[in-house]
């Protein structure tokens, strides 16, 4: 790698320690598919202008934490901590759809067991390290 290179790796690494001031991990527990929505409230002084970044785009439309971190070209762990400073200062809330929550909702609109079970296992496979939830009973 170019002298170039390794400076501009450097940067982008200085830079997102700055963002989160050396934090390493989020108060809240944020899957990349967790959808945000902007809430009443306003991120404190002193905030990063990702921050701000985030709070505009959620304003538009609900996101998830993984379109954030890809639209501010961000590492997830990075946009996962500014979202839980977010949703610390009610500036963020997570967003419960309710498409397949509903029981009168027609069966064959919702996916089935056998296409969660399948994408559970592609994500797994994809991300083997990531955080396990509980499985629903």
């Amino acid at each position: 790698m170019s002298a170039d290179g390794d400076a501009a790796e450097e940067t982008a690494f200085v830079r997102t320690y700055t963002l989160t001031r050396g934090r390493t991990r989020p108060r809240h527990l944020l899957g990349v598919d967790t959808v945000l929505d902007a809430g009443p409230g306003r991120p404190g002084p002193g905030q990063v202008e990702e921050c701000e970044e985030i709070l505009d785009l959620c304003g538009e439309h609900r996101r998830s934490v993984a379109e954030l971190a890809g639209r501010l070209g961000r590492p997830v762990t990075a946009v996962r901590i500014l979202v839980s400073d977010l949703l610390d200062a009610h500036a963020l809330v997570i967003s419960i759809t309710d498409a397949y929550a509903t029981t009168d909702a027609d069966p064959d609109e919702r996916p089935s067991p056998h296409l969660l079970a399948a994408l559970a296992a592609g994500l797994k496979r994809k991300w083997p390290d990531a955080v396990a939830y509980p499985q629903a009973g």
